[in-house]
């Protein structure tokens, strides 16, 4: 059975990898002329994917970015290639040595997006489920994303950001946020206090290759009645340890593949 390269859903999918992949909002007529397809079926296709949510126009414009039902199944589908039984064995291993929380983020469109996470039983606190996604302002694993790009594109972006106020403590002065991620690039891992939600601290460390390529990023999230801000550190070597599993564990199923 042959497929027509140029069906309706053909049509669909390369609207959505063209806005996607695109750096900025686009207007339909920029997406009809990146495909090379007609305008009228452009306005169709994309008043479609708008209603589906899979596509949204950006704040006050007519242009079109990546919608919330995309997002969410993008997430899914990172939670489902990464969550192997393997690297989950690794993330409940480390929840019950030190008896909190504990997720695997990723970074997707400026979003944290967590695609795995153990909870201690009767644990009350900030809970990350997979699939569900975070800012990046005021996140461990936001910071250390932030913190691992060059220079002049980490400016550019954290420039770019509303740094939204969700408690008393977030972060929301550009420079303060720089000298923030300076911070966290020097010791290796990130903390957060009560910065997204108020009685919840957390801290992270990166996951990264053997080149230092940032893979992603293992957190531990627990409510300050029972940990506080500066004890923190104490669960850094931990995370680091695991990290390290879990680089290995990602890299061996790679080779597998190959």
């Amino acid at each position: 059975m042959t497929r027509d390269a140029d069906s309706p859903i053909d049509r669909v999918f390369a609207i959505l990898n063209v806005v996607a992949q695109s750096k900025k909002p686009l207007a339909i007529s920029e997406i009809a002329e990146e495909l090379d397809i007609p305008l009228p079926s452009a306005h169709r296709l994309v008043g479609n994917l708008e209603a589906r949510m899979l596509l949204q126009r950006a704040l006050g414009t007519k242009r079109f970015t990546v919608g919330n039902q995309l997002v969410t199944l993008a997430a899914k589908t990172i939670s489902t290639s990464f969550r192997t039984a393997r690297r989950h064995a690794v993330l409940q291993s480390l929840s019950e040595k030190i008896g909190e929380q504990c997720e695997i983020g990723l970074v997707r469109n400026n979003r944290v997006v967590y695609v795995d996470s153990v909870r201690v039983a009767s644990v009350q606190g900030l809970q990350f489920d997979p699939g569900s996604d975070a800012p990046l302002h005021c996140t461990s694993t936001g910071k250390i994303y932030l913190s691992l790009m060059p220079t002049r594109a980490r400016e550019k972006l954290v420039n770019s950001l509303e740094l939204v106020r969700y408690t008393p403590n977030t972060v929301t002065d550009h420079e303060d946020l720089m000298t923030v991620l300076n911070q966290t690039k020097r010791q290796g891992w990130a903390a957060s206090n009560e910065e997204f939600v108020s009685g919840v601290v957390g801290c992270a460390v990166p996951i990264v290759t053997p080149k230092g390529d940032l893979i992603a990023c293992l957190g531990v999230s627990v409510p300050t009645a029972r940990v506080s801000f500066g004890k923190l550190s104490n669960f850094v070597p931990h995370l680091l340890e695991a990290a390290e599993v879990l680089s290995e564990t990602v890299l061996g199923e790679q080779a597998e593949f190959e």
